[in-house]
């Protein structure tokens, strides 16, 4: 570990940790250490350190807010790469942009307000980069990822590539970028509105997020994706389960598809709770809910 930490340090111009703990970068606070942590700076310096840690055989994922994400109580032993650095963004007269996959999409929502560009505002208060809301299609209301976007810049071990959104495949909460990729920029095209209009709706989508998921605790956002005809909190609430505790983690009182870190919980607590809630629901109504979190790690 450490001969890899030492030869990443000759990569990269930011630090490079050793046992990071990685409730400190996701938005659970929950979280084991991490082998390494390390913030590549540019395409080049990304592709150099995925080029050695495939020479060297070490596992790694790519980390942006740490959103919809459960890292396992043990952390993960491998290297967690932050995409908190790849914020460029690059808008012209046309409509289209482009900007970096570490962008918070919240920032980049702020900027196509203030220049009237439409597509994305319904999103607004979605915890997430541009790079994680284009693997998951992230959407809210009527908009989501798939309407604006053209293609992802993505780097993996054997180099840059663009995709088109034809081979994203991109669908409800998914697509096909694989897991030895890590989406560098996206393109996007945007169109026009009012930059008045736009912020009555940033405005009115952020106070409707706040009334309906304001939890008030750490959170991930909704644990489990809506099956087709359903909303995943309903079903969930109608089986009781609202409120439910184990350890520091609770199903919210508030929102039954969201699971709350009330202080001090530990993956295992969010993991048993996920796993009543699929076994309870799949009794009750023959519905087997598909979680919309990715959980990484080590018990």
């Amino acid at each position: 570990m450490n001969a890899v930490a030492a030869e990443l340090r000759e990569i990269l111009k930011g630090p490079v940790l050793v046992g990071e703990p990685l409730r400190l970068h996701t938005t659970w606070r929950i979280g084991g250490p991490a082998g390494l942590f390390i913030t590549p700076r540019n395409e080049e310096e990304l592709f150099a350190a995925l080029r050695l840690l495939t020479q060297v055989g070490m596992s790694w994922i790519a980390l942006g807010t740490g959103s919809n994400l459960l890292i396992r109580d043990g952390g993960f032993s491998g290297a967690v790469i932050h995409t908190g650095a790849l914020r460029d963004m690059e808008f012209h007269e046309d409509g289209s942009a482009k900007v970096g996959g570490g962008l918070p999409v919240m920032r980049l929502i702020r900027q196509c307000v203030q220049r009237g560009l439409a597509g994305l505002e319904e999103l607004a208060g979605i915890p997430a980069t541009v790079g994680g809301a284009a693997v998951m299609n992230a959407g809210a209301g009527k908009q989501n990822l798939a309407g604006v976007l053209e293609g992802v810049f993505l780097v993996g071990p054997e180099g840059p590539e663009y995709w088109s959104c034809e081979r994203l495949d991109l669908r409800y909460r998914a697509s096909a970028v694989p897991s030895d990729r890590i989406v560098t920029a996206a393109a996007l095209r945007f169109g026009r509105a009012s930059s008045e209009l736009l912020a009555k709706t940033v405005k009115q989508r952020l106070l409707a997020r706040r009334q309906a998921q304001g939890v008030g605790k750490p959170n991930a956002g909704s644990v489990f994706k809506n099956p087709p005809g359903f909303q995943a909190w309903r079903l969930i609430d109608d089986c009781g389960l609202r409120g439910r505790t184990v350890g520091g983690a609770q199903i919210s009182e508030k929102h039954a598809n969201f699971i709350i870190n009330r202080g001090g919980a530990r993956a295992s607590d969010v993991l048993t709770l996920i796993d009543e809630i699929k076994k309870k629901v799949q009794k009750q109504t023959g519905i087997e809910l598909e979680p919309e979190i990715r959980v990484i790690g080590e018990a």
